[in-house]
């Protein structure tokens, strides 16, 4: 059942206007690697775009943004058609049609631009909720995906806020290596939720959601999980990033596993290398326990390991993520992991 728009018609009709306007320049490069024995997707369809719509420090850009998810404040769960539209709208920009996934994520309220990052000098495009409100309202988070080449991996941002810093991981590591897709939730763990709206009329719920359903690394009805899911279907592996307490773990400054499956554990003993060569202690979890750290209950590690595509899940210590040397270690350790994938190999 297709879902109603969250605008009327014409206010759709004039946001869909205003965004062909300023969106995306140079989106030719977003095409998907091409799978062993598929043809690629060389783009052409988004050539003659418009210029880039802004210039701006990508970190402090995308923490301006998670600056706002706080935990009093509110997530809606999207209906499953919401889910779709958004997953589908990334699909679109993958595959080299920018207008299509201009036209999808309109009827959701989600919008498209390109921001080209002066800290770094790459562009990305951002498909965001197209308003404040919308975002301060629903929590359905935002993707980053680096324009110039083929999209190869994925950094995943579950809890922004409750996990301090992590955010700064996955930027650090978005600039980092080329074809990264960056998905970042939208709403604090712990966020009062409501339900979803209902399918037919659109009229919203007034009952409450389950009390963990803004924590979309244990959720499988978010937008979150329909984005993840949609990149892996595409054969991206991914790294999931997260943050605990000291005293949690107090021996260790990172927590390395593979999720679920084995398909990243090659990856992820490549991992916990880098991070040894930069003086970080790594907790392994295929060679010891490690607390309730360990990531094999998380939904994106679970569909990851359905279609056998590598994920890591990682946790970062309150130490590593407060001191900004530190930080930029761990980031420097993923990369290592990342820029194999950027370069095809997994």
């Amino acid at each position: 059942m297709k879902s109603k728009p969250v605008f009327t018609a014409p206010v759709a009709s004039a946001l869909l206007g205003a965004l062909t306007l300023t969106v995306l320049g140079g989106l030719a490069g977003c095409a998907p690697a091409p799978a062993p024995g598929r043809a690629g997707t060389d783009g052409s369809r988004a050539s003659g775009m418009p210029a880039p719509a802004g210039s701006v420090d990508l970190g402090q850009w995308i923490t301006s943004f998670t600056d706002r998810v706080t935990q009093d404040g509110h997530y809606r769960v999207p209906t499953p058609g919401e889910r779709r539209a958004v997953a589908d709208g990334v699909r679109l920009l993958l595959d080299g049609d920018p207008s299509g996934a201009e036209r999808k994520l309109a009827t959701v309220g989600y919008g498209l631009r390109t921001l080209a990052d002066r800290a770094g000098g790459r562009r990305y495009a951002e498909i965001a909720d197209a308003t404040k409100d919308g975002e301060a309202t629903r929590g359905w988070g935002r993707v980053y995906v680096a324009l110039g080449g083929p999209a190869r991996w994925a950094v995943q941002v579950p809890h922004p806020t409750a996990d301090q810093r992590t955010e700064q991981l996955g930027v650090g590591l978005l600039r980092g290596a080329p074809g990264g897709v960056l998905v970042l939730a939208g709403a604090h763990r712990a966020a009062a939720a409501t339900a979803p709206r209902t399918e037919g009329d659109g009229t919203p719920s007034d009952a409450p959601a389950d009390g963990d359903a803004a924590d979309v690394a244990h959720r499988a009805d978010s937008v979150f999980a329909a984005v993840s899911d949609a990149l892996a279907d595409r054969r991206l592996p991914a790294v999931q990033v997260h943050g605990f307490a000291d005293s949690s773990l107090p021996d260790h400054d990172v927590v390395v596993s593979p999720g679920k499956g084995d398909a990243g554990l090659p990856d992820a003993r490549r991992l916990s290398a880098a991070l040894r060569r930069e003086d970080l202690r790594a907790c392994e979890v295929w060679q010891r326990y490690c607390g309730r750290l360990e990531g094999r209950t998380n939904v994106e590690g679970d569909y990851a390991d359905t279609v056998g595509v590598p994920f890591l899940h990682v946790e970062h210590s309150r130490r590593v993520r407060a001191d900004d040397q530190l930080l930029a270690s761990a980031v420097r350790a993923l990369t290592d992991v990342v820029k194999r994938w950027a370069a095809g190999r997994t």
